[in-house]
């Protein structure tokens, strides 16, 4: 629902809400917020609320540091696990500098203006997120471990899946703050598990994947576990993947196919975004993390999946990207590539119809592989028109640093 900034305040009033926490993140897609009061309010949504940007990843340094932030109404959100009395709510912020002209690395402001390019074509997209991750338990200092939280495996039940009530606690924190959780449940790895959201406009469904992660940790804190989601905690075990369900709205089976043909063409060029890390390169290429640029249906060792689905279920997977993406950079990116596929009738390549895990290297021959490290992957993304195109020279600079 869509709320104004009327209507937001008369609910803080009616509603014994005390603190307001103003959410955005760095540009690494990490959480950030301040807390301001209620009397406040009217000024935030007026002329927004300065902060200090200088010790912010990726937002600046002493000389220019002052950004504004500005609440976005229709993000508003009851933070389930805080006091009823006294309550704490939540809104998602843009930035602006001092000036009020948008700040080059917000990157939620880069989402709304690949949206913006989509829409003025004629399209729009609808993504759907799926998010693994691993609990831990904690040492006798509360400090994180790296033994997980059980041995169950894919899709078990318990008392083998001990996880299961931690998951059910955070589905149902989800749904109070607005979020609709698909599916929920174990993971191939001891301990890892898998959340699903119902598809959203790209902008909401950015916003639920930060909020996403911050909930899940939050639960699991609460619960006396660590929530890591970071791509390869556990040698020897299955990685955690962010994969991206996505469709086009306002086209027809072939403006998909040549989504898919814009996003597989720019795929090296945006791979330092979606797979930001050192680490996230050691998932690549087993336990089902692709790194072979192919497609198929129903064949889950491709980069992008066709599921079997119908009507409005009909969709692609990404499978590529991890959790240490920013989600409003990844989904940014991924709607210019599909919107430069559809514009420029880009092509699919030809369907690969194999295990990709077991192949031969006479079935593999021909077949061109992503980045598989992460200084070729910013190699790639320094020498792209595309991403120069599309992001602030300073932010690709800032991500391809080591």
């Amino acid at each position: 629902m869509k709320y104004t900034p009327q209507e937001v305040m008369q609910y803080i009033e009616e509603e014994d809400v005390k603190f307001i926490r103003l959410a955005f993140c760095d540009v690494h897609g990490k959480p950030k917020n301040i807390s301001i009061m209620p009397q406040e309010l009217e000024r935030a949504f007026r002329y927004g609320i300065a902060v200090d940007a200088s010790a912010i990843a990726g937002f600046g340094d002493e000389v220019h540091s002052d950004l504004f932030l500005h609440p976005d109404p229709a993000t508003i959100a009851v933070l389930p696990w805080r006091p009823e009395h006294g309550r704490v709510v939540r809104m998602m912020c843009s930035i602006t500098d001092s000036d009020g002209s948008r700040f080059a690395h917000d990157t939620r402001g880069i989402l709304k203006c690949a949206i913006a390019d989509a829409a003025k074509a004629g399209y729009t997209f609808s993504f759907g997120s799926e998010l693994e991750f691993y609990l831990f338990k904690l040492d006798e200092n509360g400090d994180p471990t790296n033994v997980p939280y059980d041995h169950a495996s894919y899709m078990d039940v318990a008392p083998e899946d001990k996880c299961e009530n931690v998951r059910r606690e955070i589905c149902l924190a989800l749904e109070r703050m607005g979020i609709q959780p698909e599916s929920s449940h174990h993971e191939e790895g001891p301990g890892q598990n898998e959340i699903d959201f119902r598809y959203s406009d790209a902008l909401s469904a950015a916003d639920h994947a930060v909020t996403f992660c911050t909930v899940v940790k939050t639960i699991a804190a609460r619960n006396g576990l660590h929530a890591d989601f970071s791509p390869k905690p556990l040698d020897r075990k299955p990685g955690s993947g962010f994969h991206i369900n996505i469709s086009v709205n306002g086209g027809d089976e072939i403006a998909a196919q040549r989504m898919m043909g814009g996003i597989l063409s720019k795929i090296q060029d945006m791979t330092l975004f979606l797979n930001p890390t050192e680490e996230s390169y050691r998932r690549l290429g087993e336990h089902k993390a692709p790194k072979y640029i192919s497609w198929s249906t129903d064949n889950r060792s491709m980069l992008i999946r066709v599921p079997a689905a119908a009507g409005e279920y009909r969709r692609f997977e990404l499978r590529s990207p991890d959790c240490t993406a920013n989600p409003y950079l990844a989904f940014a990116l991924l709607i210019w590539a599909g919107l430069d596929g559809i514009l420029n009738n880009i092509a699919l390549p030809e369907r690969s119809n194999v295990n990709l895990y077991t192949a031969s290297p006479k079935d593999l021959w021909g077949l061109e592989t992503l980045p598989l490290t992460r200084s070729n992957a910013a190699k790639a993304a320094l020498s792209s028109d595309f991403l120069k195109a599309h992001l602030p020279e300073s932010l690709i600079h800032y991500f391809c640093e080591p």
